[in-house]
């Protein structure tokens, strides 16, 4: 994903994270610098549900995605709510996700 992200969106990757906590520690350590997140709900430990909380207080120029395999309506309503910019599913709709992701 990431060299495709590279590749495809013209995106630099400047952290990842397994875990919900680290990704919330990312974020928080980052500032103000990240321009996307990208967020899975379904990571190692927690969920990527607690990760868009931790972006609800970002700048207007940081954007957050959510990539899944689970795209239920109930989780593209929840993650929305959360903040989320967009919600795609991961076995589906990856090229709508990569244009999604391509700077303005």
């Amino acid at each position: 994903m990431i060299s495709a992200l590279a590749e495809l969106a013209d995106a630099q990757v400047v952290a990842t994270a397994e875990t919900a906590d680290d990704a919330a520690a990312v974020l928080d350590s980052l500032k103000d610098t990240w321009q996307l997140a990208v967020v899975d709900l379904c990571l190692r430990e927690g969920s990527g549900l607690t990760v868009l909380r931790a972006c609800q207080g970002r700048r207007a120029h940081q954007r957050v995605v959510v990539l899944t395999n689970y795209p239920t309506v109930e989780m593209r309503r929840r993650s929305l709510e959360l903040g989320a910019d967009a919600v795609f599913d991961k076995s589906r709709e990856l090229e709508l996700f990569f244009e999604w992701c391509q700077p303005s």
